[in-house]
């Protein structure tokens, strides 16, 4: 029950760096840009980097110029999913395809360039993109973000791939660029955060990939080796107060410790718990008269921590706790039962009430699956920092 675990870690092994081609010619083309980059950022993934905006002339048509860059994302979708998401991006920016018309103007064209390494060959879906070779408007912005990027085909950088392009048609850098949209979500303006949430509620996965996308600082509890955790679970009556007092030491070290030494190269600090819980759990686990000696010496320890300056707590319906506990699958949560976690949410709940100090934001997160689903993620950090 006390164990902190990550569906992020599994899920950030899994994601793939992709190279994503943008174009425009038709109406405001660099708004156009900038729009299919914050939706990729949105719907697909974290943005890594964003090559410099070029001006170049249409190919195969009589149009208006292009404005054209590319991006790198880092994303768990599939290929398969990926060209639907990035099809129906097209759509809602407006795009009108003219299939077997040939080329003509576009409000934005999103482009899937690599997927890795990959080589992929379907009737939806071709990769590497069959003309990157032959393109100079392509390669030239990928060359800003991926210069020594092998084609799995050709087995060239992009470097080599621009030398010996066949293409002469001018490409010009444009004298605008692209905004990377995690500049709009300021969660850096608070110093300290703490992200709080029921047994499931996916706090440490929230906590980690905000660290990682926005550069935090993160602090994640450490008790996986309590010596007294086996003993609780073989005699919880006789272990309780022994193993909520062991927790409490070491949350009041590590968070002590954390706290006190800066990191220059971080920009906020984002922790999977605060050191509240400790009273929280230890009121449903502790027999009434050990609560009451536990409790007064856990304030003569909480009056010293430095408090969080945002306080997110994680709601969950019990449902949807026991679907995340089952998911992740450790035998020793498989048993917990609905009321415990009822009693756990009700505490939470409890103490935020309670709370006049503490900037405390509660979201219901019961509808959605910010693991899987990035557009969840991203509106949930954005309500964050609302």
């Amino acid at each position: 029950m006390w164990f902190s675990f990550s569906f992020f870690a599994i899920i950030m092994e899994n994601c793939k760096s992709v190279f994503i081609g943008l174009g425009s010619n038709e109406g405001n083309s660099l708004r156009f840009l900038q729009m299919a980059v914050d939706a990729l950022f949105d719907k697909i993934g974290e943005i890594s980097a964003i090559s410099k905006v070029y001006k170049t002339k249409s190919v195969g048509f009589d149009g208006p110029d292009f404005l054209n860059a590319c991006v790198k994302v880092e994303t768990s979708y599939s290929p398969e999913v990926l060209i639907e998401k990035i099809l129906n991006i097209e759509t809602e920016l407006g795009r009108k395809r003219n299939d077997g018309q040939g080329y003509s103007s576009r409000c934005i064209d999103i482009d899937i360039l690599y997927y890795e390494s990959d080589i992929i060959d379907t009737p939806r879906l071709i990769v590497p993109h069959p003309h990157i070779h032959k393109r100079q408007f392509v390669l030239q912005p990928l060359k800003d973000i991926a210069a020594e990027v092998l084609h799995p085909v050709f087995e060239k950088t992009t470097t080599d791939l621009l030398v010996g392009c066949i293409d002469n048609s001018p490409v010009s850098l444009a004298s605008s660029k692209l905004n990377h949209p995690a500049d709009n979500i300021d969660i850096s303006k608070f110093n300290y955060v703490a992200i709080e949430g029921n047994i499931g509620a996916g706090k440490t996965s929230l906590a980690t990939q905000i660290s990682k996308e926005f550069n935090g600082k993160l602090i994640l509890e450490r008790f996986a080796d309590n010596p007294f955790l086996p003993k609780f679970y073989e005699d919880a009556q006789r272990y309780a107060f022994t193993l909520e007092m062991s927790f409490l030491a070491d949350r009041y070290q590590q968070i002590s410790d954390d706290l006190s030494q800066l990191d220059l190269f971080k920009d906020f600090i984002v922790s999977d718990y605060d050191v509240f819980k400790s009273l929280i759990f230890s009121k449903i686990t502790l027999a009434p008269d050990e609560f009451k000696l536990y409790r007064k010496l856990f304030y003569l320890m909480y009056k010293d921590i430095a408090k969080p300056e945002l306080y997110i707590y994680l709601y969950q319906n019990t449902e949807r706790l026991q679907e995340n506990i089952k998911r992740r699958g450790r035998s020793y949560e498989q048993n917990i039962e609905n009321d415990y976690l009822e009693k756990i949410n009700s505490g939470y709940l409890e103490f935020l009430k309670e709370q006049t100090a503490l900037n405390v934001k509660i979201i219901d997160i019961s509808e959605k699956d910010f693991v899987k689903n990035r557009e969840d993620y991203t509106n949930l950090v954005k309500s964050i920092c609302s």
